[in-house]
């Protein structure tokens, strides 16, 4: 059901069940600072304590924190476990492992590096067997070992690893065939993702009849697949004398409402902070601000209603809301405001929906406000996926609210001040120290949010034909005493699901050749830090290459 491009593996029985309890005392867990990875963690966690498997947990932020941790942990582990971090780099180059150290690696950034692929003794990723990763033929981007040794009497020690060999070869052999370098520049050359990690975990704890329904709280990806799962678990107790109590938690899948928070909140707030209505009704002009009050007003709700907290609204308005909304919404071309989604209901009191729960727990991770140790947000954040805690999935709404209103302020700002402008082949807007809000967006979840956000609501606004069409390149002062400002590219707002990114290469080329000081340490390659003196010889690389 798993397994590799050239070698297939078993289900996770044979991974974790057979290769980890036998030989293992312990497992290091290395996880990505993002909601998919922090889901497929608590899933992985409660699989480890059905099996009790011994592990310890590391947060990592970026590629810097990954080699740090394998450093301090390296001489206690062999075995490790990396989630959404990992697959896309040569792991045995970065890390320089020991022969006897393994790797499982669950990470839906794509494209996977090669030799990670067809390693066949050191690293074990953890892919769906139906993923189309479009990895290139082994021959044509290898030479084996026998081959190197006819070709060349100055071969290296035989007790050098293969894969390292691999590596050397590589190198070497692209003087002697330049297709093979142009091969791997079409292959690597996109960012993209694959399936989520969360649905991966989920997966493997079906296979082994160990998925519970709290799993399914974690599993925010693909409407259809968890329809299945969540019809199976909501109906596989209906026997009475074999009755299970779900503990008062169900799951449902509903056609909600595109507006964020907005049970949470007031409904007046979720329609002026959600992107979609915002672009939709230009909200950041005055015009747009007639176009809400007409809304309103074409859907009869009184504006006391609309202002105050939804659990406060009359029950009366509240029974046929979604109908009266969809209805106005058609009137003022916002035709994609309904949405199926599935809801955790927690007793009678508490529901959620799945964005609900991204949003908070986003918020949580990336909390500018320093409450402890670097990785108390990252465990906060952990906790709130527990129904538990659900004071702190409430606190991570909180400040998603505070977040949402600081991105639809930014995004006002930005286009009622001319900043998103035209660079040729991409539009940039850039951030000023002391923006308001402006420390928040030196976070990179943050920044890509504001980012696709301020992209949107660019598109609605501007009557330029070819500016709808470009991406969006946009940055934001990072460490103002060391003078860096982190910057990240989003592909063009199109209505196409193929997202494929291609400025974490641009990025790369453009530093090299205009020698900026540049840091790529973020899992997503279209994130990165700059000298903020070296911006503009950047930008003039970026677009003389992309031109």
């Amino acid at each position: 059901y798993y397994g590799l491009c050239k070698r297939k593996f078993g289900t996770y029985v044979n991974i974790f069940n057979t290769v980890i309890p036998l030989f293992l005392q312990r497992v290091l867990l290395l996880v990505a600072s993002d909601v998919d990875a922090l889901c497929a963690c608590k899933i992985l966690q409660a699989l480890f304590q059905c099996d009790h498997v011994q592990y310890t947990l590391v947060p990592v932020s970026g590629w810097q924190e990954l080699e740090t941790a394998f450093l301090e942990h390296k001489d206690q582990f062999k075995y490790f476990v990396l989630i959404n971090c990992g697959a896309n780099v040569d792991l045995l180059e970065i890390l320089q492992p020991e022969e006897d150290t393994l790797f499982f690696v669950c990470d839906s950034h794509r494209p996977i590096n090669v030799v990670n692929v067809y390693n066949d003794t050191q690293i074990k990723l953890l892919v769906k067997q139906d993923d189309d990763l479009d990895v290139p033929a082994y021959d044509d981007i290898f030479r084996d070992e026998e081959d190197e040794e006819e070709d060349s009497e100055n071969e290296s020690d035989a007790s050098e690893p293969s894969e390292k060999r691999r590596r050397f070869e590589e190198v070497q052999m692209w003087g002697f065939f330049p297709f093979r370098r142009e091969i791997l520049f079409d292959y690597e050359q996109y960012e993209y993702h694959g399936t989520s990690s969360a649905m991966v975990m989920f997966d493997l704890a079906w296979i082994m009849s160990k998925d519970l329904n709290d799993m399914l709280m974690k599993y925010v990806t693909d409407i259809g697949i968890l329809q299945r799962h969540v019809s199976r678990h909501n109906h596989r107790n209906e026997d009475e004398e074999n009755s299970l109590s779900i503990d008062c938690m169900r799951i449902a899948f509903e056609y909600d409402l595109r507006l964020a928070l907005y049970q949470h909140w007031s409904l007046y707030e979720s329609l002026c902070n959600t992107s979609y209505t915002s672009a939709s009704l230009k909200l950041w002009s005055v015009q747009g601000q007639k176009r809400l009050q007409e809304f309103l007003a074409d859907m009869g709700l009184p504006l006391k209603q609309v202002k105050q907290k939804f659990n406060s609204m009359d029950m009366s308005l509240k029974e046929n809301l979604r109908e009266m909304i969809e209805e106005s919404a058609n009137k003022f071309g916002m035709k994609d405001l309904r949405v199926q989604t599935f809801s955790i209901h927690f007793g009678f009191k508490n529901k959620f929906s799945a964005s609900d729960i991204v949003y908070a727990t986003a918020s949580l991770m990336e909390n500018i406000e320093k409450e402890g140790p670097e990785t108390t947000n990252f465990i906060k954040a952990l906790d709130s996926l527990s129904r538990g805690n659900l004071d702190k999935l409430h606190q991570g709404l909180d400040l998603a609210k505070k977040q949402l209103r600081a991105i639809q302020q930014t995004v006002a700002s930005c286009i009622c001040t001319n900043l998103v402008i035209s660079q040729g082949p991409f539009l940039y807007c850039s951030l000023m120290e002391g923006t308001p809000d402006v420390k928040l967006f030196s976070k990179p979840v943050s920044l890509c949010l504001l980012s696709k956000y301020l992209l949107k609501s660019f598109v609605c606004s501007t009557k330029n034909k070819r500016c709808k069409l470009l991406p969006l390149i946009m940055a934001a002062p990072m460490d103002v005493e060391q003078g860096t400002v982190i910057m990240v590219g989003i592909p063009p707002e199109t209505e196409s699901s193929d997202k494929k990114n291609f400025f974490g290469r641009a990025f790369e080329k453009a530093a090299d050749s205009t020698n900026s000081r540049t840091l790529h340490n973020h899992f997503d390659m279209s994130i990165i830090e700059l000298k903020t003196e070296d911006r503009s010889k950047f930008l003039d690389a970026l677009i003389s290459l992309l031109s």
